[in-house]
């Protein structure tokens, strides 16, 4: 492993998380947290930075698919694990990417309509998937350094320009508050789904590197490219928090940004933004795309017709639910995440832990408790009407809905400890 495939690698794993919910998300999360920015930070950096770089190193252990990180808990669950997870994927977080290139990089500067956006965006995404041996070098060298220039300009401008006098918070918990909105950087999910996709890639380019040697580059890369998220949701969250009192309470995400960008970069800022929305958003929906189209191969026998049809269809949907606005997807999304994020948090932290803490027993309880618990939650966000009781308030962190956490990791520790007593 040299500097320049770690250097190259890293810029692939960061393009490919950083797409349309890691841009508009966290300038919103900052402008309602004022002077608790900082707790949104930790909270946000939580679910949208530590969780998904644990993604990473677990596929650097595996080097695998990623039926295999659940196949621990039955090889059943893992395939119907494996199916939802990319159907949610190419469904919701995909879309979402043309949805907001069409709004805040292509409308304000040409009057063309949603549709037009969605065909050519998608067109050009289907032929980086079906040249998916050039994408790790494309994304790498060209698209990501674009990304991070742009971004700092605009928070760099922000901190140095603004005084640093917040406003009052209108968050009563803005630790938890930020959790759950770094959910919908889809980013834990992101983690199992380009993983695999990075894994491909690199077998593909050298089959002959050794598996220490393949983890060894997958692990490095994946820290520098947590650092990078780390960084740039802190700058972004800080420089919302700065104009906490510039825009209307009322603005929407994608209105705050495009006001930011104005405020920082003055008459250059409609060709900056644009810019950097389309490589941010454009990169993220290649990842999902290949991913998707890598796992139907496997099903397939390996057949590149396989490979091919699926990243079609992909691309069809992705132009159809396009059609819709970014608000009216990030609401869709709620039901779905609340569902396979705890599952997919639990998955992650049981396969970056020692085998003798993560057997297929503690696997199988542990997922079982995460879905009981979390179903609440889940239901709840689909405005189900259900009894209080149904809703676990007594629990530890149900009020951030969170409630699954304390009963899976009490459960982790009993299985343990029973398969430790009956150990002859």
């Amino acid at each position: 492993m040299n500097k320049k495939t770690l250097t190259i690698t890293a810029f692939a794993l960061f393009s490919l998380f950083f797409g349309a919910g890691n841009l508009i998300l966290p300038p919103l999360l900052g402008f309602k947290s004022g002077s608790s920015w900082w707790l949104v930070v930790l909270g946000f950096c939580l679910s949208g930075v530590l969780i998904p770089l644990l993604g990473i190193l677990a596929h650097a252990r595996l080097q695998g698919t990623l039926f295999d990180f659940a196949k621990k808990v039955s090889p059943t669950f893992s395939l119907l694990y494996c199916y939802l997870i990319y159907a949610i994927s190419i469904a919701l977080p995909s879309p979402r990417t043309a949805s907001v290139t069409h709004e805040m990089a292509i409308q304000p500067i040409w009057d063309s309509s949603s549709l037009v956006t969605s065909v050519i965006y998608f067109a050009l995404v289907y032929l980086f998937v079906i040249n998916r041996s050039k994408v790790l070098d494309v994304v790498g060298k060209s698209l990501t350094p674009g990304i991070l220039i742009i971004l700092f300009l605009i928070v760099v401008t922000a901190i140095v320009s603004m005084d640093f006098d917040f406003s009052t918070s209108e968050m009563k918990n803005p630790l938890s508050d930020g959790i759950l909105e770094g959910y919908q950087t889809f980013d834990a999910i992101g983690a199992v789904v380009v993983g695999a996709v990075i894994i491909v890639s690199i077998n593909i380019k050298d089959k002959a590197a050794s598996y220490e040697a393949k983890k060894d580059l997958i692990r490095k890369a994946g820290f520098w490219a947590g650092l990078g998220l780390f960084l740039v949701y802190s700058g972004l969250i800080l420089t919302g928090a700065l104009f906490s009192d510039v825009f209307p309470a009322d603005v929407t995400r994608t209105a705050l940004l495009s006001g930011i960008s104005t405020e920082t970069l003055g008459g250059t800022a409609t060709l900056f933004l644009s810019v950097l929305v389309s490589l941010a958003c454009f990169t993220t929906a290649v990842g999902i795309v290949t991913g998707t189209s890598d796992f139907i191969k496997g099903q397939f026998n390996d057949s590149n017709w396989a490979y091919r049809i699926t990243a079609f269809i992909g691309c069809v949907l992705g132009v159809l639910m396009g059609q819709f606005n970014v608000g009216y997807i990030i609401a869709v999304a709620v039901p779905a995440l609340m569902f396979i994020y705890p599952i997919t948090i639990a998955l992650i932290l049981l396969n970056v832990l020692p085998e003798k803490w993560a057997s297929p027993r503690v696997f199988k309880w542990v997922v079982i408790t995460t879905i009981v618990f979390s179903a609440p939650d889940f239901v709840g966000s689909l405005g189900v009407g259900l009894p209080s009781y149904l809703y676990l308030e007594w629990l530890p962190l149900a009020e951030y809905q969170m409630g699954w956490v304390i009963p899976s990791i009490t459960v982790f520790g009993l299985v343990n400890l029973q398969s430790k007593n009956s150990t002859p």
